[in-house]
């Protein structure tokens, strides 16, 4: 019986040890801490922990840090595309939460971090959340709204198209059809549960200007010793 005992406590012991060790390689965390330099780590990580305090999409943030990692980019120009980012998912969080019988979900909020990004003005993000029919998700009345700001419409007139369509009764992939094909180009801007793309099998890089190049503030040249820019050609980040 002891021995019986002592073998199950061993076995015991391993499946645990086994799981500790798969815990690190699934987590984002520790892939980051992997990936980038101790002292970008520790900002990158603050970042998302400040983000998750505040309800917003933390795991978009860790997987774009993880992408841009992949990518070659300086570790120093990850750390400020991750603080740009999640300070426009503050600002978009706040512009959704200006419609009181609405709480914002997290692909909500991405997808009005990456208008905001595209020269969308937070007073349109607020009023699309005030007008759309209830129960209607705004990820992609969002995503349709920034690429088309992105191509040159006013803010105004891109809130409004939209919300046209949206009184219609038109679908996402309805709304997607509005696009150029140039901007369906950037789906991948798009947050992962927006629905499906109206161009299947053409993608950017996550964060690009309707596939035109990298995020703001991370160079063309994924960080090979170019400056950073930030959103060319707009004064708006």
């Amino acid at each position: 019986m002891r021995s019986r005992f002592l073998t199950l406590i061993g076995a015991g012991a391993l499946l645990a040890a086994s799981a500790g060790a798969q815990t690190p390689a699934n987590d984002p965390s520790a892939r980051l801490r992997e990936v980038l330099p101790a002292d970008v780590a520790q900002k990158v990580l603050a970042t998302i922990a400040d983000a998750r305090a505040h309800e917003l999409p933390a795991r978009a943030l860790e997987q774009r840090a993880l992408k841009f990692a992949a990518k070659g980019v300086e570790p120093k120009l990850i750390a400020q595309a991750i603080a740009e980012q999640a300070e426009r998912m503050k600002k978009a969080k706040d512009a959704l939460d200006d419609a009181p019988s609405r709480k914002p979900s997290s692909d909500e909020v991405e997808a009005g971090a990456e208008a905001l990004r595209q020269g969308v003005d937070g007073s349109d993000v607020s009023e699309l959340a005030k007008s759309a029919p209830s129960g209607r998700s705004l990820a992609v009345p969002l995503f349709v709204i920034g690429g088309l700001v992105d191509r040159g419409l006013p803010s105004d007139e891109a809130l409004q198209r939209v919300l046209d369509r949206l009184e219609a009764r038109a679908t996402d992939r309805e709304l997607e059809a509005a696009l150029p094909d140039q901007a369906t180009a950037g789906q991948s801007n798009r947050p992962a549960g927006a629905g499906r793309p109206a161009n299947p099998g053409r993608s950017g890089v996550a964060g690009t200007r309707a596939g035109a190049g990298p995020p703001a503030g991370v160079p063309a040249n994924a960080g090979k010793g170019a400056k950073p820019t930030t959103n060319p050609g707009r004064g708006k980040k």
